[in-house]
């Protein structure tokens, strides 16, 4: 009888828990049992370790195996358990000293032929290893190392394969040291091995639409949302992929968060998008788990991919009403909390949402050419997709009319990316020393009044928009937090009339 204990991790949302992978060998009939809440894809990791322990030279125990994943409570899921579970079976069967394992962590799916491919979440595991008390080496596929080698944990390696693993544990073989694929700058623009990241799109592309220009730079400056309404073809799409390009860099700790989340989807971690800003842009026909996240095994939703970057909403009410319903909690409270009956899961989800909409069904409502035949109570009907709530959790409505013939032929007049994220970064550094974070993040009404309480003209003018537009509580702070924003572009002090007068204009736009 011979038992052999691995370390390891799972994942439970951002968190990646503790596993301790438990390989007891006994006498008697030959069997293979996994233990310990396994999901499918970890039952049939019994015939990929097999496959891949034969395979790479080794003899199958042909002994009765149990491999406990420990706790038993906390649900296990996908392949990363192939390694630890291959690992723990090769050293009952040697023998091998308990101390050879106590320091290390293995993850990995193994292929049939004992080859080592990536996992998902690479990097989530990484942060939660380097933030461990124990400190132990962290072996993981030589893909994933290289995803997860942008958190510097000196303990990481790389592997190929199985047997590279054993032959490190047994005869002392070094295994790779991953050096990280991005390096950053202090301006936070670091790419692949150091190279520049591409240019974002450039705003000057945008002809015309001073007032909706105006509009993204205040939504830049404060993290404010943005509702775009316009007709077709009037740049509402040009105008929503040049946001990100406006934002200020990431700093190291929202860069690996961010990139943390996104090693947690199907796509990965994309070493090129590093302390980028992220741009999600899902279809209109994404369901309510693909925008909040969700499913058996629950994974991040598009509002947490964009988390610290831009969630845009291309055709909002055709977006379905339950959908949109589940991002009012996240957009409130910057994270989402997903329950199930046996696992609950927790990401970030601090994202600016930018929508974009037409004003009618056929798209042309108010357009010079008079081509809108909708009725009013069509009209009505079509924006009353959109539910008041979430309309309310969206800081600034802008319209954005149809661009003249004479601006679309003139030669690019507007002010370049470049000259405006200068203008932001310059009034979110007042914000940021002011408060500490972005004004919209601000939200205790004590530190809104404290921080953006108008003057007494101000404080007039906001006393009668909120009595002829019947604004709510909640609209009333967000007002408040969008006048701080355009003081700070002015790197004005004080929140003055003027200010707040912009502000309510952003929060009617039909």
């Amino acid at each position: 009888m011979t038992l052999a204990i691995v370390h390891s991790r799972g994942l439970a949302g951002l968190e990646a828990p503790p596993v301790t992978v438990e390989v007891h060998l006994a006498n008697g009939l030959p069997g293979f049992t996994i233990v310990g809440l396994p999901d499918t894809e970890v039952k049939e990791s019994r015939e990929r370790v097999r496959a891949a322990i034969v395979h790479s030279g080794f003899d199958f125990p042909n002994r009765r195996i149990t491999v406990n994943l420990a706790p038993a409570d906390l649900p296990k899921a996908s392949g990363r358990f192939d390694l630890p579970i291959a690992i723990g079976i090769l050293a009952a069967t040697a023998g091998l000293p308990a101390k050879r394992l106590a320091d290390l962590e293995l993850m990995g799916e193994l292929s049939l032929t004992g080859d080592l491919r990536p996992i998902r979440g690479a990097l989530a595991i990484a942060l939660a290893v380097a933030r461990a008390p124990a400190t132990r080496s962290l072996v993981l596929p030589r893909a994933s190392a290289a995803e997860a080698a942008v958190t510097a944990y000196p303990g990481l390696r790389g592997a190929r394969s199985l047997g590279e693993v054993w032959r490190h544990l047994t005869e002392g073989e070094p295994l790779e040291r991953p050096a990280p694929r991005v390096q950053a700058d202090a301006a936070g623009g670091g790419g692949i091995d150091g190279a520049a990241n591409p240019a974002p799109p450039d705003l000057a592309d945008v002809r015309g639409q001073p007032g909706a220009r105006r509009a993204l730079e205040i939504a830049a400056i404060g993290g404010h949302g943005l509702l775009l309404a316009g007709p077709p073809g009037t740049g509402k799409t040009m105008l929503a992929q040049r946001l990100p390009g406006l934002l200020p860099p990431m700093d190291a700790d929202e860069a690996l968060e961010s990139a943390a989340v996104q090693s947690l989807s199907s796509e990965g971690f994309r070493s090129e998008r590093w302390r980028q800003r992220p741009f999600r842009a899902p279809h209109h026909s994404a369901t309510a788990a693909a925008l909040a996240g969700g499913g058996g095994v629950p994974r991040p939703g598009e509002i947490s991919l964009a988390h610290r970057g831009v969630l845009f909403l291309d055709e909002l009410p055709e977006f379905g009403r339950h959908a949109l319903e589940t991002l009012r909690e996240p957009l409130e409270s910057g994270h989402v909390s997903i329950s199930r009956a046996a696992r609950q899961a927790r990401w970030p989800a601090r994202v600016q949402l930018v929508c974009a909409m037409n004003p009618c069904p056929c798209g042309w409502f108010g357009h010079p050419n008079g081509r809108c035949r909708c009725l009013p109570d069509q009209v009505a009907r079509y924006r009353a997709r959109i539910s008041g709530p979430l309309l309310d959790r969206i800081d600034l409505h802008v319209a954005v009319p149809a661009v003249s013939e004479s601006e679309l032929l003139a030669r690019a007049a507007g002010e370049t990316t470049e000259v405006v994220r200068t203008r932001v970064v310059r009034a979110r550094e007042i914000a940021l020393t002011r408060q500490g974070m972005a004004n919209a993040e601000l939200s205790v009404s004590r530190d809104i009044e404290r921080h953006c309480g108008p003057d007494d003209a101000g404080r007039r003018l906001l006393r009668d928009a909120v009595e002829r537009l019947g604004l709510s509580a909640r609209a009333f702070h967000r007002i408040l937090k969008v006048a701080r924003s355009i003081a700070d572009a002015a790197a004005s002090r004080a929140v003055e009339a003027l200010h707040v007068a912009e502000a309510i204009q952003y929060r009617r736009w039909g």
